[in-house]
């Protein structure tokens, strides 16, 4: 018995996440969006355009139970944990959570027939580039236990599509940044990782930021990373649910911009959208970190029509400044009513 809404439904798992909630923000234009989430960074979440179940991912019972009671048409996956250095040294967690679980998701969804699923994967597929840009055929030799996770799933994928004909869309996000201001999605992770937020946390609290190796072969020696803006990557998930309900194959899209800033480049936007300086602290490079990470994102132009329109990096950086900025005056104003 499917719960009374005239639009289609969507799941959309880790949907309260930073990008899985900025994406279900904009399927909730055409969708009726449910949302299962475990919560586990206590972000807040309490919005009037989603349906928000609190529960694991793989929970078989709840999983049947919005199978049943929803119309739906298609999952986007997003829950799954992130941080590479802790994959390194809690690796059975990453596998458990990241590729044990999805396969209950998928069992269960099959089992609803439901045949549609867009998959959060990652360029830590890649490993270290052989060749740049970064297209999809480049080997696939991940160096952490976190790249591990993301192409298990995806050889897994590959295999339901033929024995089950489930349709896939496996998208491989290089840096997800900045912020829609004033819709209050933002980045909850504990603890923060991503080095945009990290670079506000340092300009707003004078506090040091830590640069990761000065002496890669880049032109100022910090190494560069292919940034999109979180907008675009919720794009992209409208138009690879698009591109499968028209009866496209299924398929592996890298999500970049083609373009890569270095970390100095990044300090320079950060100060000057701040108006602070930033004291950094060069420390040795981490492990496992390739000097230059930038995707050629031809192929998800010329096959889901997609391309980065809000990642230039001022735009990145500023997005995400005015969500601190906003955030700081609404904790501010709720200190004044207690």
């Amino acid at each position: 018995m499917h719960a009374n809404n005239t639009k289609p439904a969507l799941l959309i798992t880790g949907g309260a996440g930073y990008i899985g909630s900025h994406t279900a923000l904009l399927m909730s234009e055409k969708y009726q969006i449910i949302i299962l989430d475990s919560l586990l960074h206590e972000q807040p979440f309490d919005h009037p355009w989603a349906t928000l179940i609190k529960a694991d991912i793989a929970d078989t019972n709840i999983l049947h139970d919005i199978f049943t009671r929803y119309n739906i048409q298609a999952v986007m996956h997003f829950a799954a944990f992130i941080e590479v250095g802790r994959s390194v040294k809690e690796p059975l967690a990453f596998y458990e959570n990241n590729v044990t679980k999805t396969l209950k998701l998928l069992e269960v969804m099959l089992a609803h027939n439901v045949k549609n699923f867009i998959f959060s994967s990652s360029c830590a597929v890649y490993g270290i580039p052989q060749s740049l840009p970064l297209t999809e055929i480049h080997p696939k030799n991940p160096i952490s236990p976190y790249g591990s996770t993301k192409l298990i799933v995806e050889m897994a994928l590959k295999e339901l599509n033929v024995a089950h004909g489930l349709n896939f869309v496996a998208l491989r996000y290089f840096n997800a940044a900045g912020l829609l201001p004033n819709v209050n999605l933002g980045e909850h992770h504990k603890p923060e990782t991503h080095v945009i937020p990290l670079l506000l946390q340092a300009a707003q609290s004078n506090t040091p930021f830590y640069i990761f190796g000065d002496d890669y072969p880049t032109t100022d020696g910090t190494c560069i990373r292919d940034f999109l803006h979180v907008q675009d990557i919720a794009d992209a998930h409208a138009k690879a649910l698009e591109y499968l309900q028209a009866g496209n194959k299924s398929d592996f899209f890298n999500l970049g911009t083609g373009n890569g800033y270095s970390v100095r480049e990044l300090i320079d936007t950060t100060e000057q959208i701040t108006n602070t300086t930033i004291k950094t602290i060069v420390h040795q490079r981490r492990a496992g970190d390739p000097a230059v990470l930038v995707a050629d994102p031809s192929h998800a132009l010329n096959s889901l029509g997609w391309k980065a329109q809000y990642s230039d990096l001022t735009y990145i950086v500023r997005t995400a400044w005015e969500n601190v900025v906003l955030s700081d005056h609404t904790d501010q104003e709720k200190e004044m009513t207690r």
